[in-house]
């Protein structure tokens, strides 16, 4: 599955403040990328298809 994005809204601070969960939507575990200073701006993966620490190394 590829991972899903959303990246939309208006800017609502000026700084980025990105922000890192593992949750769970519609069922499945997600990890989660969000910009909490903008309205709407995250994207989600699935743990299996996310890339591990060492691999950005």
């Amino acid at each position: 599955m590829p991972p899903r994005t959303e990246s939309r809204g208006r800017q609502t601070g000026t700084d980025p403040d990105v922000v890192a969960a593992v949750d769970e939507i519609d069922g499945e575990v997600q990890f989660i990328i969000a910009d909490i200073a903008r309205d709407d701006a995250w994207l989600s993966a699935t743990p299996s298809s996310a890339a591990e620490l060492e691999q950005w190394r």
